[in-house]
């Protein structure tokens, strides 16, 4: 059985480059920073179906 993902978003990062540290940056942020930041990447990159 196929369960439908949270939200209904579908995210692949298969085929992607980019480092850690080229999506968060080098210094210490929290972790709803991280989130907005992880979500911002996903947009620019048009990888959520």
């Amino acid at each position: 059985m196929v369960r439908k993902p949270f939200g209904g978003y579908t995210i692949s990062f298969k085929g992607c480059d980019d480092t850690l540290q080229e999506v968060f940056g080098s210094s210490p942020i929290t972790p709803s920073e991280m989130t907005k930041k992880i979500w911002a990447y996903v947009k620019r990159k048009k990888i959520a179906g």
